[in-house]
C-alpha cells in the first residue's frame, strides 16, 4: 500500500479535514441552531449523528414528529442563497441518512420531515440572522414512499 497524506483528497475512505476555522464556524452554527429550537420548544435527539453514510446536523423532535435539521450558514450572504444550496444530491443524500437514523432508532412509525436552518452572521452583528424553513423538501429519490 503506498503511504498517503491524510490532508490530501485522494487517500482511502477519509475525507479532507477542514481547517480549524471552519470547523470552529460550524461548530458555532449548530450551536445556535440548536438554542433556537430548544427555544421554539423542539427537543435535541442528536447532534452531528455520524453513520457510514455521512452526518446528520441535527435531529430533534417536534411533538411527535422527527425532524432532520440542515444547518447552513454563512458570513453575511442572504438566508436565500444558504438555503439553495442545499441542492437535489444533498437532498437525497439526507434522505439516506434520515432512512438509516430511523432504522437504527427504530422510529419507522414516526412521521418525520426535513427543515433547513440558515444563518447569515454579518460582521457588524454577535448574533446570527436565523431563518428557518420547515418541511423544507420531501424525501427524495427511491426513498420517497417513506416520507
Amino acid at each position: 500500500m503506498a503511504w498517503w497524506r491524510p490532508w490530501e483528497s485522494s487517500a482511502p475512505d477519509a475525507s479532507p479535514r477542514l481547517p480549524w476555522w471552519r470547523r470552529w464556524f460550524g461548530s458555532r452554527s449548530e450551536r445556535a441552531a440548536a438554542r433556537y429550537l430548544r427555544g421554539l420548544g423542539y427537543r435535541i435527539l442528536a447532534r452531528n449523528y455520524r453513520c457510514p453514510l455521512g452526518e446528520l446536523d441535527l435531529v430533534v423532535l417536534d411533538k411527535e414528529t422527527v425532524v432532520f435539521v440542515e444547518v447552513r450558514s454563512s458570513a453575511g450572504r442572504s438566508s436565500a442563497d444558504i438555503a439553495l444550496s442545499v441542492d437535489d444530491a444533498k437532498q437525497a443524500r439526507l434522505t439516506r441518512l434520515a432512512l438509516h437514523f430511523l432504522k437504527h432508532h427504530r422510529l419507522l412509525d414516526r412521521s418525520a420531515r426535513f427543515d433547513v436552518l440558515t444563518l447569515a452572521w454579518p460582521a457588524t452583528q454577535r448574533t446570527p440572522i436565523i431563518e428557518h424553513f420547515p418541511n423544507a423538501f420531501p424525501a427524495a429519490g427511491r426513498y420517497q414512499m417513506f416520507s
